[in-house]
């Protein structure tokens, strides 16, 4: 048995949708790996933020909302929460703010994502930003 930590690790909305709808897509891979090999940290906030998207009638004719629920309980059941106390307001676009602010308070080691405002703060205090192919090679 490895003693080695879980690296702890934030992936942003797109890609865990992507885990739902499209699970062998790049993202979907990357977001198996993540679970299987680190610990997945989440906020009240970015949970809202899967909910809302996960709600969305758009994506109804790809999974039925009874999928959409589940995945969010197991996503809900395997993410430490994490409370954010410390806010960051950093990232060009603020709505991302919140995947910033989930690491740093939640001590992560990576963001998974596609977001090009995300990417252009690579590294952000000592954590890696990377996109799931990159996460997937490295």
């Amino acid at each position: 048995m490895s003693t080695r930590a879980r690296a702890r690790v934030v992936v942003d909305t797109n890609a865990l949708v992507s885990r739902l709808l499209l699970p062998r897509s790049i993202p979907g891979q990357a977001v198996r790996k993540a679970v299987a090999d680190g610990q997945l940290l989440a906020s009240d906030s970015t949970i809202m933020e899967l909910a809302d998207v996960l709600g969305r009638p758009k994506f109804d004719p790809y999974v039925t909302i009874r999928e959409r629920q589940e995945f969010l309980r197991l996503f809900n059941r395997i993410a430490d929460r994490i409370p954010i106390t410390r806010v960051i307001q950093v990232c060009r676009d603020p709505k991302d703010d919140k995947f910033l602010e989930l690491a740093v308070n939640g001590t992560a080691q990576l963001i998974i994502t596609g977001d090009a405002d995300l990417l252009a703060l690579h590294p952000f205090r000592g954590i890696e930003i990377l996109t799931p192919g990159s996460y997937l090679v490295r």
